[in-house]
């Protein structure tokens, strides 16, 4: 477990340091999991390594989320003043987010020649 904790986190660091190095528009942790992919891709038994460690992480993804919840709560005042202009990104981006996805699926599946049954 801890060497496939420990490549998950060189293919970040090597992203992030390829990102800075080049000037990429991309983040870091994008280019190190484009790498991770590639690796694993080309090695099914580093899959296989990493395949645990990658579902454990994934299980408890969601106490990633607990600082956030935090800084929230902390800056609650600040929200307060801004809550129709948040409310209207929310709005915004989750309409967009869902046409854009449902536009994906159509290309993709005209692409592949898919059909309805």
């Amino acid at each position: 477990m801890l060497h496939a904790l420990l490549l998950i986190l060189a293919c970040q660091l090597a992203g992030e340091t390829l990102a800075r190095a080049t000037g990429l528009p991309l983040p870091g942790p994008v280019l190190g999991m484009t790498l991770l992919l590639a690796l694993m891709v080309l090695s099914k038994r580093l899959a296989e390594i990493i395949r645990p460690v990658a579902q454990a992480i994934l299980a408890r993804l969601s106490l990633l989320f607990v600082p956030a919840g935090v800084g929230v709560v902390g800056h609650i005042s600040t929200l307060g003043n801004q809550t129709l202009a948040l409310l209207g990104a929310i709005f915004v981006s989750t309409i967009l987010a869902i046409a854009v996805g449902a536009l994906t699926f159509s290309a993709v599946a005209r692409l592949t020649g898919a059909r309805d049954d």
